[in-house]
């Protein structure tokens, strides 16, 4: 038997595409399922798709107890935003944990305070593997804090070029569409599919969304990695809602003059060797259906001599990458089996 993980807010989509992946791991033993709201309901009757799964096909989902949860080796929070923190007080101070929440991402309390109502609860190791010295901080690490979506495509796409001098860190502009699935499980109005389909809208407009701070956090960090002299970040960043389920296309520029062989010379450089983040051919941009289903991130970047910005594309999968299978790649490091076990670098299409 393998490593017994748990899963509290299991019932939610993120934390059904936990159980999916889970259930296929070869080192991983799935342990208790919590969701509150969901307590005493059989697994598949909220995740339908893990009808047949061996220990989910018959398993229900328990209340919060945090004394259970002690029992496995490792924990999932897939909780929404506050309420990490207040479970994982209540947790033993030496046990594994991946939050995929927003409670433990931001060093800067200020920071926490301007964009959060909860009171500020710590910082974790930030788990985005690909960042550099990132691998060694999380097998080092009993918490770690998993990047939100949006904030995964975005850091993915600006930081080597940050990090090698290509691009303006104080003019940086992010202009990202998620589909409904990032919004959570919730319901709501504007996430009828009367309202969203045939249809997109740009929703915290001017600076407001949360991911704002934690990608300027991430980008900084990058340059300070590499550079002798780091420069403040600053960001517009404006998320959309698109017609679809599941996936994020970023397109995020910056001020640069540099060619575009040179941009992507330093992206290959950051991801020629990485599993999961993938720099596509030239003349092929990304697009969300590629990495439906995958722990996978497309990236393409072009040169806008006309503008004087670099142009680089992210597409990937939230509920995946952006979610439950970068948690899993954070947690097969903490309890040192191979990074990419029960992960797939293939998408589902059509």
């Amino acid at each position: 038997m393998g490593a017994k993980v748990a899963v509290a807010g299991a019932s939610g989509y993120a934390g059904g595409e936990l159980l999916r992946l889970l259930a296929g791991h070869p080192d991983l033993e799935i342990g208790p399922l919590v969701a509150g709201s969901s307590a005493g309901k059989p697994v598949t009757a909220i995740h339908p798709q893990l009808t047949g799964q061996p220990g989910l096909d018959a398993a229900v989902f328990t209340s919060t107890d945090p004394e259970l949860l002690a029992e496995a080796d490792l924990v999932f929070m897939a909780l929404p935003h506050g309420e990490s923190a207040k479970l994982a007080a209540n947790l033993p101070a030496q046990l594994n944990i991946v939050d995929l929440g927003a409670d433990f991402r931001l060093a800067d309390a200020d920071a926490w305070t301007r964009y959060y109502p909860t009171p500020y609860a710590g910082h974790w190791t930030y788990g985005l593997p690909e960042l550099a010295g990132a691998r060694q901080a999380i097998r080092a690490s009993a918490t770690v804090a998993s990047p939100g979506c949006y904030a995964t495509a975005s850091i993915l796409a600006l930081a080597p070029l940050l990090a090698a001098g290509l691009a303006e860190p104080s003019d940086i502009v992010i202009v990202a569409a998620s589909g409904t699935s990032g919004a959570g499980r919730s319901p709501r109005s504007d996430l009828l599919a009367t309202e969203v389909m045939g249809s997109m809208s740009a929703y915290q407009v001017g600076g407001s969304h949360r991911h704002t701070p934690e990608i300027e956090q991430s980008l900084f960090n990058a340059e300070r990695a590499a550079l002798p002299a780091p420069a403040p970040v600053t960001l517009s960043f404006t998320p959309t809602l698109a017609p679809m389920s599941r996936g994020i296309l970023a397109t995020c520029t910056a001020r640069s003059g540099a060619p575009v062989d040179e941009l992507r010379g330093a992206l290959a450089a950051a991801y020629d060797d990485e599993p999961f983040v993938h720099l596509l051919p030239e003349g092929r941009w990304p697009v969300t259906a590629a990495t439906l289903g995958s722990n996978s991130a497309h990236l393409q970047v072009a040169a806008d001599g006309h503008a004087g910005r670099a142009v680089v594309v992210c597409a990937l999968d939230n509920l995946v990458k952006g979610a439950a299978g970068q948690a899993i790649q954070n947690a097969n490091l903490m309890l040192g089996l191979p990074e990419g076990a029960g992960l797939t670098i293939s998408g589902v299409a059509p």
